[in-house]
């Protein structure tokens, strides 16, 4: 019989691999009435979309897509650049400059195909007029440490944009402009995956300056200006610059949650998918703690052995100066409810290969991870208030390196009750 540890790697490689886009993209491609003039794109997926994208046409393909460094892959003649992610830089604002450059001036028959992905509204990094890239970067770490949502986190990236919040839609129009979209959000809203730069955006400026206000975000006056301006409102539903805009999601979270949630029943687990999950990595660990707990003594949602499955964006909100993304933290906080609980493993890891900022994906834990941090004189919850996951996993050597993995649909996370 194979080992929990080893079963938890199978599903975690079972959910990355259900949402590579030579998987499901060439599929969702019918609509498409000829060869699209302009091919843009961004996020971790987009150079592997666009890739598929030249494959399905006989004919070259000409455009521009951006992924952070390290997730780029050949294409014939569509051009991939690189740049900074989660906080944008240089090379992220002179693509999106060149991206509506690109899309200027187009005709009503002209057609173009954005490919989004998750990782698309960071390296999007153009600022709107009168905003510095320095103002942008402070914004963002603020926001990345706050413990704001994804949602409330692009409510704001969208209004401080040149090209979020359906700006790029508007600047294609009157051409189509067709996007194909890998969902990392809960929910899989449109307007939220990589900020939504071709579809309208309910939220508005007021929205983000209220979220800057009750995370108490560390924005510039620049920043604070222009949300005041009102010429900072993003496109709303009914734009008629957008009438022309169609958005396919083509691979979402609950997808691959279902593909791990397959591989745990071929092997003799029955699999409790949860679904996508927000709010704060250190909560939704101890809801996890307490299934895991159900199950062992009431058998109860599901009999033992089984695999309790979750996926979606957690937050951290930072206030010590360790290292760590979501799932670190998800992890030490799970490890730290359940103190060695008997025969209960668990992983955390995101699927684009890269949790937070870190080189890792995630981690892993046994039953015998808390008695070893114990033995070497470490304290999971000292760990946990100083928000140190990454640290904690590095000295026990449980922590995952997938490397990039050239798609994102978010975390994944899976307990096993064996």
């Amino acid at each position: 019989m194979t080992a929990p540890d080893k079963i938890l790697t199978e599903l975690l490689d079972a959910a990355i691999r259900e949402a590579q886009p030579a998987n499901f993209l060439r599929r969702h491609l019918g609509g498409l009435r000829r060869r699209p003039r302009i091919v843009l794109g961004a996020g971790k997926a987009a150079a592997a979309m666009a890739q598929v994208l030249e494959d399905a046409w006989s004919e070259p393909l000409h455009g521009l897509v951006v992924v952070p460094h390290g997730y780029g892959v050949r294409c014939r003649n569509i051009e991939v650049i690189e740049a900074a992610h989660p906080v944008p830089d240089t090379a992220g604002e002179d693509v999106s400059r060149r991206m509506l450059q690109m899309v200027s001036g187009l005709e009503e028959e002209d057609e173009v195909v954005l490919l989004l992905s998750g990782g698309g509204s960071a390296l999007l990094g153009m600022p709107a007029e009168g905003i510095s890239l320095e103002d942008k970067k402070r914004l963002n770490r603020s926001l990345l440490r706050s413990g704001a949502t994804i949602a409330e986190m692009n409510c704001v990236r969208k209004h401080v944009s040149a090209i979020k919040g359906g700006r790029l839609a508007v600047a294609c129009w009157p051409a189509s402009l067709h996007s194909f979209a890998i969902s990392d959000v809960p929910g899989d809203d449109s307007s939220v995956i990589a900020s939504g730069p071709s579809v309208a955006d309910p939220t508005t400026s007021q929205d983000a300056l209220e979220v800057i206000e009750r995370f108490r975000i560390d924005a510039s006056e620049a920043v604070l200006t222009w949300l005041r301006d009102p010429r900072s409102e993003t496109p709303k539903p009914g734009d008629e610059r957008l009438s022309r805009s169609t958005f396919t999601i083509v691979a979402t979270p609950q997808g691959s949650l279902e593909a791990a949630a397959k591989v745990a029943t071929d092997h003799g687990y029955s699999p409790l998918i949860l679904g996508d999950l927000e709010g704060e990595a250190r909560e939704v660990a101890k809801v996890h703690a307490g299934v895991a707990r159900q199950v062992r003594k009431y058998n109860q949602p599901v009999p033992a052995p089984c695999v309790i499955i979750s996926g979606g964006e957690t937050t951290v909100t930072v206030r010590g100066k360790g290292r760590g993304g979501r799932n670190t933290e998800f992890l030490l906080s799970l490890l730290n409810e359940l103190k060695g609980e008997p025969e209960v493993f668990a992983i955390a890891a995101d699927t684009d290969g890269i949790d937070g900022s870190e080189s890792n994906a995630g981690a892993v834990m046994t039953p015998l991870t808390y008695g070893q941090a114990k033995k070497h004189g470490m304290e999971p919850s000292a760990y946990l208030a100083n928000n140190d996951g990454y640290s904690f996993f590095d000295q026990l050597d449980g922590l995952i390196f997938t490397g990039p993995t050239n798609t994102n649909v978010n975390d994944f996370r899976a307990v096993i009750v064996a």
